[in-house]
């Protein structure tokens, strides 16, 4: 097996499983991660298609099952809190057959609990150059230790590093779709059981739910706007831009905003898209968010993840180290996955967010009329069919 040696920044889902996938395959992976730990928290998150395949065949399958989030259904709510509609969790959250849903936080422990003891991690660091040296790739960290690795694969999400060391600048690869999301954990006022309530005003969604286990509730915020100035690792200006652009909103929303200040896991960050003509170059290589970032509208970033990871690792070795075939061979089976879910981003969010009080109106309107409709499992499932007619568009191989 040639290029053996291969280093991946970010210990997200996309980079634990490919580590994962590296190592099953006989190749050494080290993974280099920013935080000083392995990151938990985050919003549920729905694992389709062909991602289950993926969570099969690493043996956890049965683990994730167990962790579901239970969410048994969800409420559209007035600014007074009446229910306008309510359907089952499947239904709400666009799921059908084998789908599970599980926080992000689980699913990062479950792969992390697969590796941690085979993988090296390099924690609380970051790549800060890279350079190729004839068959090696020399690399400087933030903490100016440097290695040699054979490769490199950048799995560090919407704003990697990597890929602007190895590619260029973001401004050349990220869209954004015009549109913000902020979420975080907050106190569960509500009291919600396993049950999530979305608030729909012009131009302006909140959400709050709660999941089986969990003691608190996490609250989430969509709203559209023209892009906005701020430094994606500036909590403070984050909290100024989300606390702005809900003013004088109803409902429960100054009393989830108000509980973004003690929150652990404050996240912020525009709905933004990666596309890209080439997800490698040289002897580095991109996978996940990095690469092909369909956005959380799309509800298949993870899916995305774990099958990229796990084709990536089983193109190079099919192609016994290879890095160019490895790399090409990746790019074939996936791009067409890649670009479906990434169609559904644009489509879904503009269902999340309306723009206008006439728009609000006629879809709480259409909501409460479907809801009381004997054939609204089938509107439903026409809604939800492009979800799964992307997860499932591609076969995987059996490296």
């Amino acid at each position: 097996m040639r290029n053996k040696n291969i280093l991946i920044s970010g210990a997200g889902i996309a980079g634990t499983t490919l580590a994962y996938w590296l190592r099953r395959h006989g190749f050494t992976p080290t993974v280099v991660e920013r935080a000083p730990a392995i990151r938990e928290g985050g919003y549920k998150i729905d694992i389709r298609g062909a991602a289950l395949k993926v969570v099969e065949r690493m043996g956890v399958l049965d683990e994730i099952r167990r962790l579901r989030t239970d969410v048994r259904g969800g409420s559209i709510v007035t600014a007074t809190g009446r229910a306008v509609a309510s359907m089952d969790g499947d239904t709400f959250g666009g799921r059908e057959g084998e789908d599970a849903e599980i926080l992000r936080g689980d699913l990062q422990r479950v792969l992390h609990d697969l590796t941690r003891d085979e993988v090296e991690y390099l924690l609380d660091d970051s790549i800060a150059a890279l350079t190729e040296v004839g068959d090696e790739v020399k690399v400087t960290f933030d903490s100016g230790r440097t290695r040699v690795f054979d490769l490199v694969v950048g799995a560090d999400g919407l704003h990697s590093a990597t890929r602007a060391l190895a590619f260029g600048p973001e401004a050349r690869f990220v869209r954004d779709l015009g549109y913000y999301v902020s979420i975080f954990s907050v106190p569960n006022h509500l009291d919600l059981d396993r049950w999530e309530l979305t608030y729909v005003s012009p131009r302006r969604t909140s959400l709050t739910y709660s999941t089986a286990g969990a003691t608190g509730a996490k609250a989430m915020f969509l709203f559209a706007s023209e892009p906005l100035e701020y430094d994606h690792r500036d909590r403070d200006r984050q909290q100024r831009i989300l606390a702005d652009a809900y003013a004088g909103e109803g409902w429960e929303v100054p009393r989830l905003i108000g509980g973004m200040n003690d929150a652990p896991d404050f996240y912020f960050d525009s709905l933004s898209q990666v596309h890209m003509d080439r997800w490698s170059k040289g002897r580095t290589a991109l996978v996940g968010d990095a690469a092909y970032c369909a956005s959380p509208a799309s509800g298949q970033g993870t899916s995305l993840a774990l099958v990229g990871a796990y084709v990536l690792a089983g193109e190079l070795a099919a192609a016994g180290g290879d890095h160019r075939a490895g790399f090409d061979g990746y790019e074939r089976a996936l791009r067409h996955f890649a670009e479906q879910n990434q169609n559904l981003g644009p489509a879904n969010v503009k269902r999340m967010v309306m723009r206008s009080k006439s728009q609000v109106w006629f879809s709480l309107k259409m909501l409460a009329l479907m809801n009381r409709m004997p054939g609204k499992d089938r509107m439903m499932a026409k809604i939800v069919e492009p979800i799964h007619r992307a997860a499932t568009a591609i076969a995987l191989s059996d490296y």
